[in-house]
């Protein structure tokens, strides 16, 4: 198992799976620095072919990402510093959801404000039964900066996004779950377990059908559907034409466990 640490920021890669831990105790909160290293770690990840899928998690127990470093956020005098902090984390969190790897966020502890911003930006979220969700700025006098005001609608719908992000609510992980935030609530202890043996499952698939597919739902998201179905067409094309579309078709008719070899 390859690790790499950096100041906030530590990736361990194993059966290729990305490991990213924010480790900015005590909650992890993300300053520009912290923001800056995730980027460049999102970058690496991209473009290691030993990695197929990420996993995103935080240190210890206490949060995965409480939010925005209110420190950097008191700093703020300017409308062109706030619009600048803004801008960093939005640029870094759209990085992170446009990965050509699936981005699984393993939520283990609090998740407020920018930890949410952070957690829509993957894939898909696995969530301790105890943890709290909210996007409770509002209550300090600013709103989301990070996409909150974009990706929450577009996974909980409008009305309930509107509710939340005005009053600021706080909830549990059992109501994110039913409200379709996050894709799974498990017990706290075994959120680690539950998010590692998705990510060996994810990496188990083709890689070309893994990249295709997470292309097509993105781009089509997009975009008007008659668009996005010309979007998934050329997905589909390309991954036919793979080395594993051919080897997959051919398992199933010799009616065998296929060799995939991500080409």
């Amino acid at each position: 198992m390859a690790v790499t640490s950096g100041q906030t920021v530590t990736v361990a890669v194993e059966e290729k799976v990305a490991i990213v831990t924010i480790d900015h105790r005590p909650v992890n909160a993300l300053d520009p620095a912290t923001l800056q290293e995730l980027g460049q770690v999102v970058d690496a990840t991209a473009a290691d072919p030993g990695v197929k899928v990420v996993l995103l998690t935080g240190a210890g127990s206490l949060a995965f990402v409480a939010g925005a470093d209110i420190k950097a956020v008191s700093q703020i005098t300017s409308v062109q510093q706030a619009q600048e902090l803004s801008a960093l984390g939005q640029a870094v969190f759209l990085k992170l959801e446009r990965l050509k790897k699936p981005v699984i966020a393993a939520i283990n502890g609090v998740c407020l404000g920018g930890g949410l911003e952070l957690a829509m930006s993957c894939h898909l979220r696995i969530s301790g039964d105890r943890v709290r969700f909210g996007q409770p700025e509002i209550t300090l006098g600013i709103i989301p900066g990070w996409g909150g005001t974009q990706r929450l609608p577009r996974l909980i719908g409008r009305a309930k996004a509107i509710e939340w992000i005005l009053t600021g609510d706080v909830i549990s992980a059992q109501e994110a779950y039913r409200l379709g935030l996050v894709n799974q609530v498990v017990p706290q202890d075994q959120v680690m377990k539950v998010a590692k043996d998705l990510a060996r499952k994810l990496a188990s698939k083709p890689g070309v059908a893994l990249i295709e597919a997470l292309w097509a739902i993105e781009e089509g998201l997009r975009l008007p559907i008659e668009q996005g179905g010309a979007k998934e067409v050329e997905a589909f094309g390309r991954v036919a034409a793979s080395e594993d579309s051919r080897e997959g078709v051919k398992a199933f008719l010799e009616k065998r466990q296929p060799q995939f070899i991500d080409r």
